[in-house]
């Protein structure tokens, strides 16, 4: 059971919250658990979709953006959004299980994916302090400036949401994916 009461329905969360809940269904059909709890903090609710939002009109392709989620929730030891990208990373992104597994150690079949992986694994093990060497590198696989920040900002994005839903202990509502480990 979570420990932050999630609001049970659209309607049970707070009002300023309400229409942003309404167009998370619309979009997906369903209301996630995890956006239900984030909606006990309107603020909170908002500043996610907003980032989350213009993420997704970035540059990186949903696949990588998909991956970069498993790595570090993985890492991070995040049940919950272990469970909800491993989800959508089958049924949106339509990588197979064995892309999965490579994800969630932190890389990938696709060679420049993989670079990308690789380069966000070391951002979240070492708290964004990577080398100059870490950076030549993700470039020279063929990121451009603007792609590497936004690979920097997937991870502190899912960092928070896993974060989040280590804290409040969020009941999973996909499929359940336990860690292999945490860190």
């Amino acid at each position: 059971m979570s420990r932050i009461p999630t609001p049970a329905t659209i309607e049970a969360a707070p009002t300023a919250s309400q229409p942003s809940l309404e167009a998370v269904k619309k979009q997906l059909g369903v209301v996630p658990n995890m956006f239900r709890l984030i909606a006990n903090s309107p603020a909170a609710l908002e500043s996610y979709l907003g980032l989350s939002g213009a993420l997704n009109r970035g540059a990186l392709p949903a696949a990588t953006r998909e991956r970069i989620a498993l790595a570090v929730a993985e890492i991070n030891g995040c049940s919950y959004c272990l469970s909800a990208h491993t989800y959508l990373g089958k049924n949106l992104a339509r990588l197979d299980d064995a892309e999965i597994a490579a994800n969630r150690d932190g890389g990938s079949k696709d060679p420049k994916a993989d670079a990308a992986l690789k380069f966000a694994a070391k951002v979240v093990r070492n708290r964004g302090h990577v080398s100059e060497d870490d950076v030549r590198t993700v470039k020279a696989a063929g990121y451009d400036d603007a792609q590497v920040i936004e690979i920097v900002l997937h991870v502190a994005l899912n960092t928070w949401t896993n974060y989040i839903n280590e804290v409040a202990k969020t009941d999973i509502d996909f499929p359940v994916v336990t860690p292999r480990k945490a860190g």
